[in-house]
């Protein structure tokens, strides 16, 4: 399955990504922080929230011990799932000041994407679904940046666009196969032909990437928006 992804360098993706974060963070406002972003019921202050917080979850995974940092957050905290998990970082640092947050964040992101670099694509680290590669986990963070990023509006230049949705395809159709979706998808060269239990859609590609991460377009067949989603 991973032929999908061989020809791309997760590593290099993710610091990308955290770059485009970065580089959006630091250029915005009182005003800028405060808008909705497209998660619903967070700010852009509350998704940097959410991403400082999830680096505990990193961390851990790196450590080693991710399974005792779990339970200790649900038995202190009474933490019942990632939902839960997500709530509470952004609820943590709703009163923080921003640049505390944003340094948390650029520090605690940078010992990660470091660290995993070192480890290598074909290492192992530990996760809540048990030991699991290093490569592979870094793609699935570079699909929460790349879909953060989008969920603020950082914006993607022009050069850029057709390669970040190449491999977020790679990686959506890797995701599907991966989870055992009952999804199937055909490449038609410039979209995807999805077919989900006999319910049938043409997808560009931006399209699909939308849907492999909980965000599909308006009048999907919620049958086909629901075995895409494999990535949120």
């Amino acid at each position: 399955m991973d032929e999908l992804l061989r020809q791309y360098d997760p590593f290099d993706i993710f610091d990308a990504e955290a770059a485009r974060l970065e580089a959006f963070f630091s250029s915005l406002d009182e005003e800028g922080w405060n808008r909705p972003s497209r998660c619903a019921g967070w700010s852009v202050r509350d998704v940097l929230g959410h991403l400082a917080g999830e680096e505990l979850y990193n961390h851990a995974c790196l450590d080693g011990d991710v399974q005792d940092v779990m339970e200790r957050v649900a038995r202190d905290e009474g933490i019942t799932g990632f939902n839960d998990f997500n709530e509470w970082t952004v609820r943590q640092r709703r009163d923080v000041p921003v640049p505390e947050v944003f340094e948390e964040w650029r520090a605690k992101n940078a010992e990660t994407r470091a660290r995993m670099r070192e480890l290598g694509r074909d290492g192992t680290l530990d996760t809540m679904v048990g030991p699991y590669p290093v490569g592979l986990q870094t793609f699935h963070y570079d699909s929460e940046y790349a879909t953060h990023a989008d969920d603020v509006g950082a914006p993607v230049s022009d050069g850029e666009a057709d390669a970040r949705t190449a491999w977020r395809v790679a990686l959506g159709r890797f995701a599907l196969m991966e989870s055992d979706s009952k999804a199937q998808v055909e490449d038609l060269a410039d979209s995807l032909w999805v077919d989900a239990d006999g319910v049938e859609a043409e997808l560009s590609y931006p399209e699909f990437v939308a849907a492999t991460v909980g965000r599909p377009r308006p009048g999907l067949d919620p049958r086909i928006a629901s075995a895409l989603r494999c990535l949120a």
